[in-house]
């Protein structure tokens, strides 16, 4: 497990059912007081494509359900 994918469902933890995080607030997570967050961002969406595959969670974007992490995307729980 890595610390993106306990970042993502740590952060999907303290929100409610059916609610969604955006990819930037898990590498803002790893980041901490670090404002260079875009850095983490290759490890997140690693670990979203990990999570996906081991069916955790599902990708939408404007409400809409995602197969392909590509573009813009929101994670919520499976």
């Amino acid at each position: 497990m890595t610390a993106a994918e306990n970042a993502i469902r740590s952060l999907l933890e303290e929100r409610a059912a059916g609610r969604t995080i955006c990819p930037s607030e898990a590498a803002r997570k790893l980041a901490g007081a670090n404002p260079d967050w875009r850095q983490h961002m290759d490890d997140v969406h690693r670990a979203v494509d990990t999570l996906i595959a081991a069916d955790e969670v599902v990708i939408s974007w404007k409400g809409e359900r995602k197969e392909q992490r590509r573009g813009p995307y929101r994670i919520a729980r499976r």
